[in-house]
């Protein structure tokens, strides 16, 4: 009995045991399975996209620059900078191929049967083999943008005039070299239509690379077809309609729809069809012009395989985020009736933001329209909502409020990328700011790499590389020290100078103006189409890109003056190495010289105003400035006014024995005495005696050696100075000048007809001597003592030589290009001129002018517009020069050399088409 008491207490405990082992294994795994679904996991993780099947991408996400295909193993660092195929586009560029047909025989309109389907390897070897025993070849792309930071290519459609295929590019993707051969191939020629494109994408996602190359867009451009786009060109010679929407679909889709099949497909079968009649009328028009030099047929093959020039490079910014934070503030924050740019806060969520859109689109490799849109990031920044409901409805409204965007419907919002990772907005909309650094390092170590949220990719693995090298890179600068530091200081510098001086807006908004019967004109700003349209002078053709058709008939016609340049469209990058984050606009012909042309031969200013970015700018100008001492050696013209006196002491000193001598020891260089008067006006009581001692003495040289006053140095500082240097100079240092009102003579009040009845000096072949008269702007009466700061040269028949024509500069009074040329109507000039009228329109050239030679300068009539601390002087006496020798043709050549300069310093790459040397103005 006690046995079986025993057992049952036995059996109890153990039932016991097994239900509280029962117990805590159901309680840990439900804490587990608690655990688990408190951490949210990335989207990424359930929602499968094409490209997520690429063993190998050559432009991940990172921030390291692209590489390019090397031909030559052993040169690494040419692969980066130089295209690999340059020698034979250069040689077709030199040698063109255009003696062949794009069609032979009949060819039918009408599309039969299917396009042929290529998804293997096996298939795409065909398809060379096939391509190989061509000669010419149509090709188009179709890219994917929307859900790709980059954007790939998700299709490519070739066609012969046999058969058409289409490549289908993701699940070849990382085959798609084999094609390589075939488009490199300078035998075989390629037709494309707007190839500008396609090229670049060929070479970031396959390293294919385009060699002879035919685009019907720049046939046209060379027609002057009054619409360059395939649908045009569709409608026209093949009687074809399509509907462009379907380009906006999402092309990585398989399988593909009929429709979206059939588009794809009429994009390239039509293309040799069209690029044959194309190219006859070209050669019906040579063969029109028989003694015209310029051959249609050959331009047009020049322009396209110009194209294939090009190469793909990232958009490198200075900091992640950067430029859409600078985009967006810009925009919405420095705007009247926009959010109060007094509030800084909101400009600092704004950077933050953006900086954790761009990690988390390169993260994930989405748009960064896709991730979030400009206006959420606005309208969080101007919220600032504190919980995740407030931010969900925040991104949501702003997205619904979206004007004009065709696809905003079919985006979910907010994105799947902020539902995934909200958790990270609680401390990106903090009030309290902190280093963006700090933030890069929080984001990556959040969501990539070792126990993060988001899963690695061959998109994103080069990230990690980017932040385990910042410690480092840190440690390192710390103990190399000066070396390193200077380069860090430079670059900082560098950056600083891009952020301030850059182009905050593009330049070339490529805006279309056409004539009454539709021939296109040239290619503008928008300012120049509103001037337009609100004074009913045009109306609105089209919206995207916007054009406008005149309602009168233009002075002159591009084909009237044989300027091809000017119904162009260009590009917001550097002509030089193709940068497209920063760049400047660069005068290839200084201005020191262009001012003083003469007007009619300075019409078409923007032909010699390109854009630079920050690194050729600082080549090309270099370059220059070494060219301007050689013109100064050539024709005997200093660059510069090395020394000035006071007329009224010279008086005393010309026509003695030692009148050079003397004139010496005067003198004083310009700079010198504005730099002392500056500094004894603001410091002088404060400052140690031997100094102000010795500022005093540069300041009394200019005025003869005798004691100055306070008015001596006003009027010292103001000697040489432009209008614009006086007024900024006394914004930002705060002066007055009580005893110089109106000491700077003012031209436009009495039309700088003063004669000197005094004799001014120079004391070298450079130096100049410049009275300190005052002419009253409250009387308008000028001071006869001494002249009216009027330079003459010094010889001894100095009162019997001619005087040189006013020099007229006025750089500080234009705002803009766009409107102003727009007011003298239609002269054939694009976009460019914004910011090129800072050129005088004034110099008109009147009076005799006195040839230079090495003993003595031809001195102009001073305008106190015109700083004597630059080339100005310099330049209205070469100008002059030349015209008097050699005439207008003489300035021609002048404009062509300088072309050439910048040409031999550059070597540019991506120059507009029909720019060249031999441009005639």
């Amino acid at each position: 009995m006690e046995n079986k008491d025993k057992i049952k207490v036995v059996a109890a405990i153990a039932c016991l045991a097994v239900i509280s082992v029962f117990i805590t294994t159901q309680y840990r795994r439900k804490r587990r399975a608690f655990k688990t679904s408190s951490k949210k996991l990335c989207y990424i993780e359930t929602e499968q996209k094409p490209q997520s099947i690429f063993k190998r991408v050559l432009a991940d996400n990172s921030y390291t620059p692209f590489k390019h295909f090397k031909r030559n193993e052993a040169n690494n660092e040419h692969s980066l900078n130089s295209h690999p195929y340059e020698e034979e586009i250069t040689a077709l560029l030199e040698n063109p191929k255009v003696e062949f047909e794009f069609i032979t025989g009949d060819f039918d309109l009408e599309i039969n049967g299917s396009a042929v389907w290529v998804e293997t390897e096996s298939q795409l070897e065909e398809l060379v083999k096939v391509l190989s025993k061509e000669r010419v070849f149509a090709v188009d792309t179709e890219q994917n943008s929307l859900r790709s930071f980059l954007g790939f290519i998700a299709l490519v459609q070739i066609s012969t005039q046999k058969e058409d295929y289409l490549v289908d590019t993701i699940a070849l993707h990382d085959a798609m070299g084999i094609l390589r051969p075939v488009f490199a191939d300078p035998d075989i020629c390629k037709v494309f239509h707007g190839a500008d494109n396609d090229v670049l994408w060929l070479q970031r996602d396959f390293h294919i690379y385009v060699v002879n190359l035919f685009d019907t867009s720049k046939a046209c451009e060379v027609l002057s077809k009054p619409y360059k786009s395939l649908a045009y060109l569709l409608e026209t010679y093949c009687s074809v309609t399509t509907n462009k929407m379907l380009q906006r679909e999402d092309w990585r889709l398989r399988p593909l729809s009929v429709e979206m099949v059939q588009y794809a497909r009429v994009d390239s079968h039509y293309l040799l069809y069209i690029a044959d009649r194309l190219a006859s009328e070209l050669k019906i028009i040579d063969s029109a012009c028989t003694g015209d030099k310029f051959q249609f047929i050959l331009e047009a093959n020049r322009r396209s395989n110009m194209v294939c020039l090009q190469l793909f490079a990232k958009e490198i910014e200075p900091f992640p985020g950067d430029s859409s934070a600078s985009s967006i503030l810009s925009r919405h924050f420095n705007v009247q009736g926009s959010i109060s740019s007094k509030c800084h806060e909101p400009k600092e969520l704004v950077r933050r933001v953006c900086l954790w859109r761009d990690l988390m689109a390169r993260l994930h490799d989405e748009s960064l329209r896709y991730v979030l849109s400009d206006q959420a990031i606005v309208a969080l920044a101007h919220e600032a909502p504190k919980t995740p409901t407030e931010i969900y409805d925040i991104i949501h409204h702003a997205d619904l409020n979206l004007d004009g965007l065709t696809i905003g419907s079919s985006l979910p919002s907010p994105s799947p990328v902020v539902c995934s990772h909200l958790e990270d907005f609680d401390y990106l909309l903090q009030e309290k700011t902190r280093n963006l650094d700090d933030d890069f390092v929080r984001i990556l170590q959040n969501h990539l790499g070792q126990n993060a949220s988001c899963p690695l990719s061959v998109y994103n693995y080069a990230l990690l590389s980017v932040s385990s090298l910042k410690t480092a890179n840190v440690i390192f600068l710390k103990k190399d020290g000066g070396k390193t530091m200077k380069q860090v200081g430079r670059k900082a510098s560098r950056d600083l100078f891009v952020q301030k001086f850059s182009c905050k807006a593009p330049v070339y908004h490529n805006c279309r103006i056409h004539a009454s019967d539709g021939r296109l004109l040239c290619y503008c700003d928008r300012r120049k189409l509103e001037w337009y349209i609100r004074r009913d002078l045009a109306k609105l053709i089209d919206n995207d890109p916007p054009a406008i058709m005149l309602l009168f008939e233009p002075k002159g016609r591009p084909e009237d003056e044989g300027n091809d340049f000017y119904i162009q469209s260009k590009k917001n990058i550097c002509v030089g190495c193709g940068e497209r984050n920063h760049y400047l606009r660069y005068r290839i012909i200084p201005s020191c010289y262009r001012i003083h042309f003469p007007e009619h031969l300075k019409s078409h200013r923007s032909h010699d105003i390109v854009l630079l970015c920050v690194d050729c700018h600082e080549v090309a100008h270099s370059a220059a400035e070494k060219y301007k001492r050689q013109i100064a050696a050539e024709f005997g013209i200093p660059l510069f006014v090395r020394k000035v006196a006071d007329s009224r002491q010279t008086q005393a000193i010309t026509g003695t024995s030692g009148f050079v001598e003397n004139l010496e020891e005067a003198g004083v260089s310009p700079l010198q005495l504005r730099i002392a008067a500056m500094a004894l006006l603001r410091h002088g009581p404060r400052m140690p005696s031997e100094r102000r001692e010795e500022l005093k003495q540069v300041v009394m040289k200019y005025f003869g050696g005798r004691e100055i006053s306070e008015e001596d140095l006003e009027r010292a500082l103001l000697v040489g100075m432009s209008p614009h240097e006086r007024r900024r100079l006394e914004k930002k240092r705060g002066l007055s000048f009580k005893h110089s009102l109106g000491s700077v003579l003012s031209n436009e009040a009495h039309g700088n007809n003063y004669k000197d009845n005094g004799a001014s000096a120079l004391v070298e072949t450079s130096e100049v001597n410049i009275s300190d008269d005052i002419c009253s702007h409250e009387k308008g009466e000028c001071s006869k003592q001494g002249g009216e700061n009027l330079l003459k040269e010094i010889d001894t028949s100095a009162s019997n030589m001619p005087m040189c024509s006013d020099l007229s500069v006025n750089r500080g009074s234009s705002t803009g290009g766009g409107e102003d040329d727009a007011r003298r109507m239609f002269e054939g000039e694009n976009d460019m001129e914004t910011g090129s009228d800072h050129e005088s329109r004034s110099s008109n050239g009147n009076g005799d002018c006195c040839p230079p030679r090495l003993t003595e300068i031809a001195s102009p009539n001073h305008n106190s517009k015109l700083s004597v601390l630059g080339h100005g002087p310099h330049g209205k006496q070469v100008v002059d020069h030349i015209l008097k020798e050699h005439g207008e043709d003489g300035i021609r050549q002048f404009c062509q050399r300088w072309r050439q300069v910048f040409v031999d310093a550059i070597n540019p790459r991506f120059l507009p088409v029909g720019w060249d040397i031999k441009h005639r103005i």
